[in-house]
């Protein structure tokens, strides 16, 4: 049977266990004795080093004092050797050059002695100097060996420790990153092939979406997937008339407009009978920078379509009602041209236009406006997290297994393709 080395706190309840208690004030005590050695052993070094220095101090000052006490010593005895040579030359200045010859030769002699005692002296001096900075320099040498054996024996210690706990941890993290790369490759792949499709989808589910919501009265029929034709027909209904005319819509959703979209569109026009076309794209023709019509369609981006559709339904519906006032007149074509070239719809449509891009305009502000401010908070929150990550790296890779590791964190790391140790 294991013993129970678990305790339950009187406070909040929770099971304590003792033995990981134990573990980390363990940890902390050989922690806290390695840095006090480590501090002694510095502190040591720093003694010896000012000693040897305070010798060295010491011995150059007392190589200064009997260097000069020396030199006063050669002085004095020069100078009384010189008194009494010459005194012996002034006493024996009547003797022969010979004993003058003799004297001087003994005297030379004398003094070379003390000549050689004294380069004698300076070489055991020099000596000395070398053999104390061998004794520093050794003395540096060992200490700074035994320091480096000490952090290497700890540093393979903690690493053997944390191999040992973690070895399968990796092993396991290693495969479970594997598996993210390949399922990213695959949903990459699968995306890319479909982002077409579903952008211009999209723009057809909006452009749908929004005749719905604005003309409740009108019927929206969608032109089904794999049947020839663009993508929806408006037909425009009053509460007083059904179907007063049809509005033909496609959208196009690439980078560059293609002249040959038009006369397309202009074929399924007379293939489904409808009075108006209108041809939603991202991009406009290179002789057009806003809406209009070009070869009978109406060409305009999906802003300028919000209003558009609303102008070009309100005429369909005065056509009609022309058209019912003046059953027997004329040719009732000619009275839609004849509204549709009007200055009244030119200045209606002007209007739209510049109501428009006055929106388009100020939402490109605010869009700025919410990016720059967006981009500086993403750099702020990139820095406290950095720092966070960088921090507890840091703790752990000193501390080891006594740190407990942070979920979050792990997950930021994941995130940047690197595996922590737990």
């Amino acid at each position: 049977m294991q013993n129970n080395t678990t305790i339950q706190c009187p406070d909040c309840g929770n099971q304590i266990d003792v033995n990981d208690i134990l573990k980390h004030q363990i940890e902390d005590g050989l922690r806290k004795e390695f840095l006090k050695e480590k501090n002694d052993l510095v502190k040591a070094q720093k003694l010896k080093e000012a000693e040897l220095e305070k010798e060295k101090e010491e011995f150059e000052a007392k190589k200064k004092l009997e260097n000069k006490m020396f030199q006063e010593r050669l002085d004095k005895q020069s100078k009384e050797a010189e008194v009494i040579i010459e005194k012996r030359l002034k006493a024996k200045l009547e003797e022969d050059n010979q004993d003058r010859v003799k004297a001087m030769q003994k005297e030379l002699a004398e003094k070379s002695e003390k000549v050689k005692e004294l380069f004698k002296k300076e070489a055991e001096i020099e000596k000395l100097k070398r053999d104390i900075n061998e004794v520093t320099a050794l003395a540096e040498l060992q200490a700074q060996k035994e320091l480096a054996l000490q952090l290497a024996q700890e540093r393979e210690k903690i690493k053997k420790q944390a191999d040992a706990a973690s070895e399968f941890k990796i092993k396991e993290l290693q495969k479970q990153l594997e598996d993210q790369k390949n399922l990213a490759e695959e949903m990459k792949r699968k995306h890319e092939q479909g982002s077409m499709q579903l952008q211009g989808e999209v723009m057809e589910l909006a452009i749908e979406e929004w005749l719905m919501s604005q003309f409740p009265l009108d019927t929206i029929d969608e032109i089904k997937k794999g049947v020839n034709g663009a993508d929806c027909i408006q037909v425009v209904n009053t509460r007083e008339q059904i179907n007063c005319g049809t509005i033909y819509y496609e959208s196009k959703r690439t980078k560059t407009f293609q002249p040959a979209w038009i006369e397309k569109f202009k074929n399924d026009i007379r293939e489904k009978g409808t009075h108006i076309g209108v041809l939603v794209t991202e991009v406009m023709p290179s002789d057009m920078d806003r809406m209009g019509m070009k070869e009978g369609i109406w060409i305009c981006t999906y802003d300028e379509f919000k209003g558009l559709c609303a102008v070009l339904r309100q005429s369909i519906v005065q056509w009609s009602r022309l058209k019912e006032n003046q059953e027997n007149k004329g040719d009732k074509m000619s009275l839609l041209y004849d509204f549709l070239t009007s200055n009244e719809f030119h200045l209606q449509m002007g209007g739209i236009v510049e109501g428009f891009t006055q929106m388009q305009l100020d939402l490109i502000k605010e869009k700025n406006a919410m990016a720059r401010i967006w981009k500086q908070r993403e750099k702020q929150i990139e820095k406290v997290v950095n720092n966070a990550v960088g921090m507890h790296a840091s703790i752990k890779g000193i501390a080891g297994n006594a740190i407990q590791s942070i979920p979050a964190l792990d997950l930021i790391d994941s995130d940047s393709d690197t595996i922590e140790i737990s």
